[in-house]
């Protein structure tokens, strides 16, 4: 074989792997990504987020924290007073410039298991949210917070679809209600899957209402995980700008250097 026959045949052969590998990638992103329904969260919109933080710190906040975000950074990227911050998301006693931690203890006080921590209560600490949209998408959060059901058989008496058997109870029950699973039919040695999940118990908000709010609290955690995005953002409009008229004017100075030669 001569060497550029060589060559070609080598190099179709990376062709090929390199195809293979995106390929199998792009299967396993499908698969991941299978039943998550679009969460259409936008960052760039203030009020939604105004909107999210609000429920992020009534019903969230109690358990999780947001331990790289700070009091501060939250009023004046979501265009809010000092003052409106520290009444309606700070904790009690807390300054504009402390982080957004939770109040509640990871473990008992001191080695007392009567003070009894979220370790005792639920097995583990939950979580910190900061960068919860970032490890796993917004797609991803917003699914989840929309695939609650009951679940007698579970510890905390609820379940969910997206990440089954999970630890957390669901704190948005009285904004969504109470859905529960209807099962497929089983195959012979196999549990029954949820097929669909049902409202039986209305909540406080209809169901457009509770997809709005999991949907800017969604657009919150997505700002909380980046929140040098909304500066990107704008930033990124005057860089596009910029190229244009670079592009232009460069254009124009080939012309200039290039009409002589011809």
């Amino acid at each position: 074989m001569t060497k550029p026959a060589i060559v070609h045949s080598l190099v179709l052969r990376a062709a090929v792997a390199a195809a293979g590998v995106f390929l199998i990638a792009g299967a396993s992103l499908a698969e991941e990504g299978a039943g998550l329904q679009e969460a259409g969260a936008r960052v760039t919109n203030i009020t939604s987020l105004q909107s999210g933080a609000r429920t992020f710190f009534n019903y969230c906040s109690g358990c999780h924290s947001l331990k790289y975000m700070r009091y501060s950074r939250i009023a004046q990227d979501l265009q809010l007073s000092d003052d409106e911050v520290l009444k309606n998301f700070a904790t009690a006693g807390a300054k504009i410039g402390d982080l957004a931690v939770s109040n509640m203890p990871s473990k008992p006080a001191n080695g007392d298991e009567a003070a009894q921590g979220a370790e005792v209560w639920f097995g583990k600490a939950p979580p910190d949210l900061s960068l919860e949209v970032r490890a796993k998408g917004a797609d991803w959060v917003y699914t989840y917070l929309k695939k609650f059901y009951i679940d007698p058989t579970r510890p905390t008496g609820w379940n969910n679809t997206v990440f089954p058997n999970a630890s957390m109870p669901f704190p948005l029950w009285e904004l969504q209600g109470v859905q529960t699973p209807v099962y497929a039919p089983a195959k012979p040695g196999e549990e029954a899957a949820v097929e669909k999940l049902e409202l039986s118990t209305p909540g406080k908000l209809t169901p457009a209402q509770y997809d709005d709010t999991v949907r800017d609290l969604t657009a919150f955690l997505e700002y909380a995980s980046e929140p040098a995005a909304l500066q990107r953002h704008s930033i990124g409009v005057w860089v596009l700008l910029y190229l244009a008229l670079f592009t232009l004017l460069a254009y124009l100075l080939k012309l200039e250097y290039w009409k002589d030669v011809h």
